[in-house]
């Protein structure tokens, strides 16, 4: 049987793309590595199929990234991180979008069985079985971002330390009366969240009253959208008009909110508190604290461990995890 590609990549140690780039004599690959593939080569007698060859370059020059909703910041700053750590590879962005979780899959079945794509990223989205298997049985790596498994590499922040550092904040300032108005239940980073404000609550010796706390209507991503924001924060000040903080597990959340209490006739900080999660750019010009989380660092990282995996022809399961900081603005004071 002819050699193919895959087999000079295997027995060269590289990866399938760095063979295109020795067969198109791309100043990229190092003299070393040029030698080793193009010995293989003569030793395999390996004679390119140009179609073939065609569509390994073509795999090799991309990778997919499946992305809920752009259009989103959170979204918008991790696709930011993904397109500044591939601005200086021999890879292009395809982005896949879905609009609800039942996009998820097609979308990511997609990017991994289209034989298109070197690898592919997985924005926050929750990994069923069926996304799981999708992942396992992919022929190319793929790394999520933004949603932590066991048993696939994942990029992701401390959620649950997130929220347990923004309601610790609120404490400390002496808040009492903390609302929370958080995603979908199904959303794994807002769970982890709310787990935190629990968590803070009850280490405080208060109790946790389910009338401070509202989740958002609708499917997994629309739950972080202003909308919610703005009509959890008038449940929770129609059911407890001594409310004196609300934390959102989202800045978008939190704009939605922070014109949700000032419809209302109170003031922040004066009245009640007002606290997000994201630090997007605008939350500064809006004087919002917030918990900060690297967006787009995650991003780059995510591509920096894909990248990794594409050159080895390799899938090593890891987690990396970031922790968040709190940003003090104007819309929380010392009472």
């Amino acid at each position: 049987m002819a050699a193919t590609i895959y087999d000079i990549a295997r027995e060269a140690g590289v990866s399938i793309a760095t063979v295109s780039r020795v067969q198109n004599n791309h100043t990229s690959v190092s003299p070393a590595t040029r030698k080793k593939v193009l010995e293989v080569c003569e030793r395999l007698s390996y004679q390119p199929n140009v179609p073939a060859r065609n569509l390994a370059l073509q795999s090799s020059s991309l990778i997919s990234a499946v992305v809920p909703m752009v259009g989103n910041y959170f979204y918008n700053e991790v696709l930011r991180g993904f397109q500044d750590r591939l601005k200086d590879s021999d890879f292009e962005l395809m982005v896949f979008t879905a609009q609800n979780l039942q996009d998820v899959d097609p979308q990511l079945s997609r990017a991994v069985k289209s034989g298109l794509s070197a690898g592919a990223l997985l924005l926050s989205t929750p990994v069923n079985e069926k996304t799981y298997s999708l992942v396992k049985n992919s022929r190319s790596p793929v790394v999520v971002v933004d949603t932590r498994h066991p048993d696939i590499d994942t990029v992701s922040v401390d959620n649950e330390y997130g929220g347990h550092l923004a309601t610790s904040f609120l404490i400390s300032k002496g808040y009492r009366k903390i609302g929370l108005v958080m995603a979908s239940k199904e959303s794994q980073p807002a769970a982890a969240r709310y787990r935190g404000y629990v968590r803070a609550i009850t280490e405080s010796g208060m109790m946790v009253d389910d009338q401070l706390v509202y989740v958002a209507e609708g499917d997994y991503h629309h739950g972080y959208s202003e909308t919610s924001g703005y009509q959890g924060a008038k449940k929770l000040l129609e059911a407890s008009p001594d409310i004196d903080a609300i934390f959102a597990t989202s800045d978008v959340q939190a704009f939605g909110a922070m014109h949700a209490v000032r419809e209302s006739g109170l003031n922040i900080p004066d009245d009640v508190a007002v606290i997000g999660y994201d630090d997007l750019s605008v939350s500064r010009h809006l004087g919002l604290t917030t918990v900060r989380q690297p967006m787009f660092e995650m991003g780059r990282t995510a591509v920096e461990r894909l990248l990794s995996h594409i050159d080895r022809h390799t899938m090593h399961v890891s987690e990396t995890v970031f922790y968040p900081d709190l940003v003090e603005r104007a819309t929380t004071k010392t009472l």
